[in-house]
């Protein structure tokens, strides 16, 4: 599904290259569950963006789901990003002034959904996520792990293979982040492919894979 090969992602900081991808090379299968791990600026958050379409390698090649996607527009790109992947960050980046409902229903607007069909598919997200009686909240109204919980339906709501996760417990408190985790390994079960950046080494032993990366390469893999 995922197959990258020789990735280099290179920023210019003043005179001097940075580094913060060299040479990575990485395969993910239907339905896997992968930690990405490693210290700060070890290039995580890069892999992750490269892998989420949201950045471009400066060298290598990406392929998902057969496609050079390396090599699209950023309009092709985009177009793929809306249905093959969902995203959950550490800070949720819920719009602040829409409802639960709203944020949700959000992918589905922007993809042309009618009405009729955002109402039912947003209404079983909430009640499948145990946000019906939040519906009308905006995020401000509701605790961290009720707004990770929006963002994770909101992520799932275009049915996405691929779930890429950067820190989705690092905001929350123990029993929410235990909470967010199960959720994303449900939907991980349910056939979705998950992979998550991660600095807690709990949630991580989670993961049937782990991968820890240090200074922009792939140290292990097991």
């Amino acid at each position: 599904m995922i197959h990258l090969q020789h990735i280099e992602r290179i920023f210019l900081v003043g005179d001097e290259e940075v580094h913060a991808l060299s040479d990575v090379s990485m395969t993910a299968s239907d339905g896997e569950y992968i930690a990405i791990m490693g210290p700060s600026g070890s290039g995580k958050s890069s892999l992750l963006n490269i892998i989420g379409l949201l950045d471009r390698p400066d060298n290598g090649s990406y392929e998902l789901d057969g496609i050079k996607v390396s090599e699209l527009d950023e309009q092709q790109q985009a177009e793929i990003r809306r249905h093959k992947i969902g995203f959950v960050f550490q800070f949720f980046h819920l719009v602040p002034r829409l409802t639960a409902f709203d944020n949700i229903a959000l992918p589905l607007m922007l993809s042309g959904i009618k009405q009729e069909e955002r109402q039912v598919r947003v209404t079983a997200a909430l009640a499948a996520f145990g946000l019906s009686n939040r519906a009308g909240h905006r995020p401000d109204q509701l605790s961290g792990g009720q707004r990770q919980r929006v963002a994770i339906a909101r992520a799932t709501i275009m049915q996405p293979s691929v779930i890429l996760a950067d820190e989705p417990t690092g905001n929350l408190d123990r029993s929410s982040g235990i909470e967010v985790a199960e959720i994303l390994e449900e939907l991980n079960r349910q056939g979705i492919t998950l992979i998550m950046v991660t600095h807690d080494p709990d949630l991580g032993r989670r993961a049937r894979r782990q991968i820890l990366m240090v200074d922009g390469r792939i140290e292990h893999d097991k």
